[in-house]
């Protein structure tokens, strides 16, 4: 995918796919321990996680990994060491190294299907607005009682704490996969 300059100041998440061929498995995740700890100690990593196969379901391994700017991003994902690892797990996989790469918040606005086509910055900025206002709205008047409820004292940095936590881990994992499946014609529109 194709990076423009302006999305080299933000975030990147890079998703990679490796589909192993049968019975190669434990070499594949031998091969995993070796490229894991390069890969997180590379400039600007943030994160770094696996999701690996169902036996008997699936031979796939998914990795998604984290990095500050797309720039850090770039320069492990075309490192003379990644290339090398990647030329010796070439006989593990079934298939390519296959990756999509996702600056900012584009990884809630791009389904995997698309590949390489983002919304336009003003459609992903209104629907995130739209999300983002009733939960600023509504969460702290459900969080403050319950916070109270449970003999926590009222401090602001702590409550403050609490509710931007809970505004975010229902963006991210409740609401936004939904809502942008919701809105997906005008998002592409």
């Amino acid at each position: 995918m194709k990076l423009t300059s302006t999305d080299d100041a933000m975030g990147a998440t890079v998703v990679i796919t490796h589909r192993v061929r049968d019975g190669r498995q434990s070499e594949y995740e031998k091969w995993m321990s070796e490229i894991g700890p390069l890969c997180r100690s590379s400039a600007g990593n943030l994160d770094w996680q696996i999701i690996s196969p169902v036996p008997g379901f699936s031979s796939t391994y998914t990795v998604i990994i984290r990095f500050d700017t797309t720039a850090n991003l770039r320069a492990w994902t075309e490192s003379p060491v990644r290339s090398q690892l990647i030329e010796r797990v070439k006989p593990f996989l079934a298939s390519d190294d296959d990756f999509f790469i996702s600056s900012g918040l584009d990884f809630w606005f791009a389904p995997m299907e698309a590949k390489t086509k983002v919304p336009a910055r003003w459609r992903q900025s209104l629907v995130t607005w739209s999300v983002i206002y009733p939960l600023v709205l509504g969460v702290p008047m459900i969080v403050s009682p319950a916070l109270r409820l449970l003999g926590i004292p009222d401090h602001r940095l702590f409550t403050t704490f609490v509710v931007t936590g809970t505004i975010v881990v229902l963006m991210v994992y409740v609401i936004m996969p939904r809502y942008t499946k919701l809105v997906k014609r005008w998002l592409f529109a």
